[in-house]
């Protein structure tokens, strides 16, 4: 925190004395706080975060350069890939392919490419931890799933959409698709995906408007540990600590990104909703 609170005075080119008069508080307050001999309560974190906010202090640029800054002095090689993880309550024991059954790849441990997928995920949680992964590929298997119609059609099977084609060889395919693989490695579905994904699902797109949509939100990938070997592959390279200032934040970037990425993909839907199948076509073909 002392860090944070240095870094946006620099930012605002104040002395403390300035920041001090910003907040409504004593100079040694601050001088406490960027001596790490006390700590901002909630109040002032939120007042400083306005402060940056009517400023235009880049607080998304202060966060990344703080991530980049943690793992600076990670050992990399070119087996070794570094990336990010959430958790509401943190890790406890060792990693394991646990998560809940109907997420998009199946049951497994999940890491990103980019931290702000899993960094908002856990913005309304105070207890929640954010972590610096390295997943060592060596000796694992790896499907790589394109970010087109079977990435989608794969969700659907992991997600439990597609029940009702069960003992089609369309289902079968997806339910073998991740069998005798390790690491599985796709698009990572975030919010402006889901809300996508549902609207296809539900019929009201067809797959073009789907997979254009998925294009066009670049959202990054995310790797997932589907077995004990490869969570035996995962270390934890580092937890990163965030603040309340910090989650305030996250929470607003969440919400701003979730309204322009469902306002893209409703225009992409728009020029694509007379192109491709809808979901429910799909599987009467299927059951054909």
């Amino acid at each position: 925190m002392k860090n944070l609170i240095l870094e946006i005075r620099n930012r605002l080119n104040a002395s403390q004395e300035d920041l001090a008069r910003m907040i409504g508080i004593s100079y040694a307050t601050v001088n406490r706080w960027e001596n790490g001999h006390s700590q901002p309560n909630k109040a002032a974190q939120l007042r400083l975060y306005d402060i940056c906010k009517e400023r235009n202090i880049d607080l998304e640029d202060i966060i990344q350069k703080k991530i980049e800054k943690s793992v600076v002095n990670v050992s990399s090689s070119s087996e070794k890939v570094l990336l990010y993880h959430s958790s509401k309550s943190g890790i406890k024991g060792p990693i394991a392919p646990i998560s809940r059954e109907r997420c998009d790849f199946g049951k497994g441990f999940y890491m990103g490419t980019e931290p702000y997928q899993p960094l908002t995920l856990i913005s309304d949680f105070e207890e929640s931890k954010f972590y610096v992964i390295s997943l060592d590929m060596t000796g694992l298997r790896v499907l790589n799933v394109n970010p087109d119609l079977e990435w989608a059609m794969l969700v659907a099977y992991n997600r439990g959409k597609m029940d009702e084609a069960r003992g089609t060889s369309l289902y079968e395919h997806y339910a073998a698709m991740s069998k005798g693989y390790d690491v599985v490695v796709g698009s990572i579905a975030n919010d402006r995906m889901f809300y996508v994904l549902d609207n296809f699902f539900l019929g009201n797109i067809t797959d073009k408007a789907l997979v254009m949509s998925l294009s066009a939100l670049q959202l990054g990938e995310q790797f997932v540990a589907i077995t004990e070997k490869a969570c035996e592959h995962v270390k934890i390279e580092t937890e990163i600590e965030l603040s309340h200032l910090e989650r305030n934040f996250l929470r607003v970037l969440s919400e701003s990104n979730r309204v322009k990425g469902v306002n893209l993909a409703n225009e992409i839907c728009r020029d694509y909703r007379r192109e491709g199948q809808f979901f429910d076509e799909i599987l009467k073909e299927a059951r054909r």
